[in-house]
């Protein structure tokens, strides 16, 4: 049997947006479940209602079907069914009684008897940058950085305080880790619970904390840091060193490090992605007499390439398998060369 909106809110069929909203507010302040006698079933089939009438293309198919299609039932679970975009349908001439809108969210989150403790995050992560030469993209390489960063502190494992000592009760919860409050919001007046501050909500503080790291459970250090850099790697590729990042607060896990890689210019070779480029000064007379030219190439070595005949020299000459290598892969790029034709003078 479908819901008779209209009922629950107590309007009739034909109520303005107005009377509709004013209606809501006043069920909903009624029937509210943390209030003295409300009820949470009618509380939410109001939150329900509201959803439907206040929304123009639902109503109407509410009052032509007798019910919403693609999901528009409202569905309130919990207090879902407020209308966020319509401020939770509250009157401004009531704010003397609304003492802001972070109320009803710690009402709703914090002040339902849940006890909120301290969470300790993970440390951050770090990047930086690490310039290389080409020749170590070429072999790879073992690097090392240094790096200012927090780690956890030796001295008390991390926790900023130490077990074996003790706790003391924490005098301001009493024990409890939590602070109740009478909160006053447009709804009334509700108990709300929040996390004693002075505890981190543990409810006791140690008897005694760890001076080295003054009870953080990190300290600064500088830190040197190796890695391992793999051929054929690239500008601007990133090298991620789990666990290397700023230590987290009390134990918390480490963030991790960044490393971003810059290769260095080379003075004979250009790389575009996995193949090489360099210039080359040759003789014509020599060429054209078959000699061959000797070239450098990135593993340090020297080669001799042979031209063949006919070949245009304005093109450039391909070196098959002597470019970079390809990351994670044994095969390479190749080498070209543009060269640069020079014609000896006639002696006289």
């Amino acid at each position: 049997m479908n819901k008779d909106y209209y009922k629950i809110l107590e309007v009739d069929k034909n109520a303005s947006e107005d009377e509709i909203k004013k209606a809501y507010r006043q069920m909903a302040h009624k029937y509210h479940p943390d209030k003295a006698g409300g009820d949470e079933k009618k509380f939410k089939e109001v939150n329900e209602a509201y959803q439907i009438l206040s929304d123009k293309e639902k109503r109407a198919q509410y009052d032509r079907f007798g019910r919403v299609f693609e999901g528009g039932n409202g569905g309130a679970q919990g207090f879902g069914g407020f209308d966020f975009s319509q401020g939770f349908g509250f009157d401004p001439s009531n704010m003397e009684n609304f003492s802001g809108v972070n109320d009803i969210f710690d009402m709703f989150f914090e002040g339902l008897g849940m006890k909120k403790r301290k969470t300790y995050h993970r440390g951050s992560d770090l990047e930086i940058e690490k310039e290389i030469t080409l020749e170590d993209a070429f072999h790879g390489v073992s690097a090392e950085i240094k790096l200012d960063t927090f780690e956890s502190c030796k001295k008390c494992g991390g926790l900023g305080h130490f077990p074996k000592e003790g706790f003391v009760k924490c005098a301001t919860c009493g024990g409890r880790g939590e602070i109740r409050e009478l909160r006053q919001t447009f709804f009334g007046q509700f108990s709300q619970v929040r996390a004693c501050k002075k505890c981190g909500g543990q409810g006791e503080i140690p008897n005694k904390i760890c001076g080295d790291c003054g009870a953080t459970g990190r300290v600064k250090i500088r830190k040197d840091i190796q890695f391992d850099i793999a051929q054929g790697i690239s500008e601007g590729q990133v090298i991620k060193i789990s666990g290397f990042g700023q230590a987290g607060e009390k134990g918390a896990g480490a963030g991790d490090l960044y490393v971003h890689i810059k290769i260095k210019p080379h003075h004979i070779f250009k790389r575009i992605e996995n193949d090489l480029l360099m210039k080359k000064e040759i003789n014509i007379l020599k060429v054209l007499a078959g000699e061959k030219i000797e070239i450098p190439v990135i593993s340090g070595n020297k080669i001799s390439v042979e031209i063949p005949a006919g070949f245009n020299l304005r093109e450039r000459f391909r070196v098959s398998g002597e470019g970079m290598p390809k990351f994670n892969s044994r095969s390479r790029g190749d080498l070209y060369i543009e060269f640069d034709v020079k014609v000896p003078k006639r002696a006289h």
